[in-house]
């Protein structure tokens, strides 16, 4: 069971004294009272009511004032029907049968189910209802996230586990509030519990970096709750409904997940398209300093990497593996596996 918060058990130390305050000042006011029963009456009355708050420990201010918009809904609805008139009509057919005092009980009893109901039904499809449903029924009122706390960003579990978010929020790359959706978090914690290592490792991986974020107290992060995300749905279709519901921008490495965003029309940012963009161009006519570590597909050819990955065949370097060399990009050519860099070994250099 979830414990509850110190402030709030002093709250409700501090209403039950007050109820007890209460039904003692009731018992010295009132003669027909005893002093033990005002006492015992307003204990009743304090744990009857902090019993009601502990069911609603999972009833955030959010929910409550959603639930507050659904009854006065339901009131309004209720007003109406009564305006037309239909308690007289009750009366009215009563008094036909010659029974006024039945029609008075009828009529009355309409009124009070009429408004309790309807603000019962208000509050429980407020509840079960999203955004959107909101902003269907107030067109111009759209409650999204205060754009000067910056767009919200929902991660999936690959990003997560990738691990190079941290250290892009801490250098201001990614800005905005943080949101992980339950499943996601579900999701790893499966992964962490799977017997297969590379997944286990993999969601222990992603779950520490989740504990990395929470620490630092610069990036506001929060667990959504997805119990009114229909379950039916698959993962990439939960996020993109997340994502477009709160006005928010998936932040992900997984290329079918972008795909499926970009023809939903949700936000979404690769972090592998953000690194191929980060990563310097290389031109023809560029010297660099290359370290040559395997052979080319050509004999005579030796492979190099860039610090950022890209790799260069050099031509006539066979011999210069196990090296670093400054060689001189002669050409560039773009394929579908990413851009091929070639090179000759710098002519200055051997001379």
């Amino acid at each position: 069971m979830k414990s509850s918060k110190p402030s709030v058990n002093v709250a409700r130390l501090i209403y039950l004294v007050l109820c007890e305050l209460a039904g003692f000042a009731i018992a010295l006011s009132s003669e027909s009272i005893p002093l033990w029963g005002g006492i015992v009456g307003g204990l009743g009355v304090a744990v009857f009511f902090i019993f009601v708050e502990g069911l609603m420990k999972d009833f955030s201010l959010r929910g409550f004032s959603t639930a507050t918009f659904g009854i006065a809904i339901g009131l309004i609805c209720a007003f109406l029907l009564n305006r037309a008139q239909i308690p007289e009509l009750i009366k009215l057919a009563a008094n036909h049968l010659d029974d006024s005092t039945i029609g008075e009980a009828l009529s009355l009893a309409f009124t009070v189910t009429s408004y309790s109901t309807l603000a019962f039904l208000g509050a429980v499809l407020a509840l079960r209802s999203n955004q959107e449903d909101f902003s269907f029924i107030i067109p111009y009122v759209r409650f999204r996230q205060d754009a000067a706390s910056g767009q919200l960003l929902i991660l999936d579990a690959e990003v997560i586990i990738d691990g190079r978010l941290p250290a892009l929020m801490a250098a201001g790359f990614l800005t905005g509030r943080i949101l992980v959706p339950q499943f996601v978090l579900d999701e790893l914690q499966v992964m962490s519990n799977s017997p297969a290592p590379s997944n286990r490792q993999r969601g222990q991986r992603g779950l520490e970096i989740l504990s990395v974020l929470q620490k630092n107290p610069a990036i506001p992060i929060a667990i959504q709750d997805s119990r009114g995300m229909a379950e039916d749905e698959s993962f990439q279709g939960r996020i993109v409904q997340t994502a477009k519901l709160l006005s928010g921008r998936i932040i992900t490495t997984d290329e079918n997940l972008t795909k499926v965003a970009h023809l939903q029309g949700a936000d979404i940012i690769n972090l592998n398209d953000l690194s191929d963009a980060l990563k310097p161009a290389v031109v023809v006519g560029e010297s660099v300093r290359l370290p040559l570590v395997r052979v080319g597909k050509d004999d005579h050819q030796a492979v190099g990497y860039m610090p950022d990955g890209t790799m260069i065949v050099v031509n006539h370097a066979i011999s210069k593996i196990g090296t670093s060399q400054d060689v001189t990009v002669i050409s560039t050519i773009q394929t579908s596996a990413g851009e091929m860099v070639f090179a000759e070994l710098n002519t200055k250099e051997d001379a």
